[in-house]
């Protein structure tokens, strides 16, 4: 399959290239109404006597744009009569009022970018350097703050929105906004270009299958594979790199999980949207700032199995609970999921015996590895090339081989060019051990597969 060149995917280039085409003529425009902005200082002035106003009331009752918008223009008004100032030109006046209601709102210089569905992630280096990931590449854009206050500011609000802080005492904060996208912020002195902030973004509409066929992420072979394996119960853990798109094919895949059977999802934050009728949603809790009221992800998944769970979905692993996690795999839970971080499939069961040890289990290797060979039906390995292109580059299953603990691959990614995504996927002719709880579970190979 080339994959080259998708529709989903060429629809979303050519889009951003249309809006590309008339960068020079927007720069300009850009340029002339910066000229004709009013002064930065008018709109702080502004900002602080709206919030002057609202301080009784509570900055909530400013929170929907609508209002925001009324008040500001109310202020507005009154602001330029007060100051004998001429009146505003209506570029400047509606710069002026998408400004504060940005202020107010809680996104500040970043409205625009939250605003963009081509933008996966927001990066904050410090007040004068926003960049954000599109089709899995970096780009740096012009949007700035005034200075370090002003990012100080919109971060406090970000976050203190969800009944966080952000301050000297407490200078990290991992946060999830009210569009389910995942924020973290850090202070100085941990970092020294000032505040940073990253912000993974969630779609409002999850991926389907086909969407994923589409975009040259799998094949159609690949995709009715895992859904089978979703569907007869196969445990499965999806491995991959930062932003190789893990939790996204996580999404699509629990679609397939039977809407009888109650799921129970345990993450540190939550992001996972599942389209299923009966889903229980557990999160983490960091500590305060004086160090009480944690809940760790391993205390969580301890307690699903006290919840009747018929599946059970960890976001992610990386400590002590994954040794909780397979022990329910292998006590009447099957058909869970998970993720993992992980280079190759075969890396993703090192790294999955490696958090056991580390977790404190006095086990023998041995016996850790005999256990994941018989809890871990499935490895899906994703990968994000170097041309932001996410694929899925492996499909295996754990096994047992004398004294090694191995991946058996099923399908690849065979690329054209190495760090490229250019390739396409292919079955090895290997026939899966659990052929016939496929079967059952709707998978009809594309031709016969022989015994490996």
């Amino acid at each position: 399959m080339d994959t080259t060149r998708t529709p989903l995917r060429e629809t979303l280039r050519l889009s951003w290239a249309a809006r590309h085409e008339n960068l020079a003529a927007t720069r300009l425009a850009r340029n002339a109404s910066h000229r004709l902005a009013p002064p930065r200082r008018l709109r702080q002035q502004l900002f602080e006597r709206i919030l002057r106003e609202v301080e009784s009331e509570g900055l909530n009752s400013m929170r929907e744009p609508v209002a925001a918008r009324t008040r500001a223009q109310r202020v507005l008004n009154q602001a330029l009569q007060e100051r004998g100032a001429p009146p505003l030109s209506p570029v400047e006046r509606e710069r002026l009022e998408t400004e504060l209601v940005a202020e107010l709102t809680g996104l500040g210089p970043l409205e625009p970018l939250f605003a963009d569905p081509t933008v996966s992630d927001v990066l904050v280096n410090g007040p004068d350097e926003v960049w954000v990931d599109r089709f899995g590449k970096l780009e740096r854009t012009e949007v700035a703050f005034d200075d370090e206050s002003h990012l100080r500011r919109l971060l406090m609000r970000m976050v203190s929105a969800h009944g966080r802080h952000l301050d000297e005492a407490a200078p990290m904060v991992d946060v999830r906004l009210a569009d389910g996208s995942r924020l973290h912020a850090m202070l100085p002195p941990l970092c020294a270009k000032g505040p940073i902030v990253s912000v993974r973004r969630s779609r409002s509409v999850p991926l389907r299958l086909e969407e994923l066929y589409t975009n040259g992420t799998l094949s159609p072979e690949m995709g009715g594979f895992l859904a089978a394996a979703v569907r007869c119960g196969l445990n499965i853990v999806v491995s991959g790199g930062t932003a190789s798109g893990k939790t996204t094919l996580l999404n699509v895949i629990s679609r397939f999980i039977p809407p009888h059977e109650r799921v129970i999802t345990v993450e540190e934050t939550a992001e996972l949207k599942l389209d299923h009728p009966h889903v229980l949603a557990l999160e983490a809790r960091l500590p305060n700032v004086e160090g009480r009221g944690e809940v760790s992800v391993r205390s969580l998944v301890r307690n699903t199995l006290r919840m009747r769970p018929d599946r059970l979905i960890v976001g992610e692993v990386r400590g002590p609970e994954v040794f909780d996690m397979l022990q329910a795999m292998n006590s009447g839970h099957e058909g869970s999921l998970t993720t993992v971080h992980a280079n190759s499939a075969g890396d993703a069961l090192r790294r999955l015996e490696n958090l056991v040890l580390l977790g404190g289990f006095e086990l023998p290797s041995r016996a850790i590895r005999e256990l994941l060979a018989a809890t871990v039906h499935l490895v899906v390995q994703k990968t994000r090339f170097a041309d932001g292109v996410r694929r899925v580059t492996s499909i295996g299953e754990a096994q047992w081989e004398g004294e090694e603990l191995g991946i058996r691959e099923l399908f690849r990614f065979e690329t054209e060019k190495a760090g490229s995504g250019l390739g396409s996927h292919a079955a090895t002719g290997l026939r899966s051990r659990f052929a016939e709880r496929l079967a059952r579970g709707g998978w009809r190979p594309a031709s016969p597969a022989e015994e490996g």
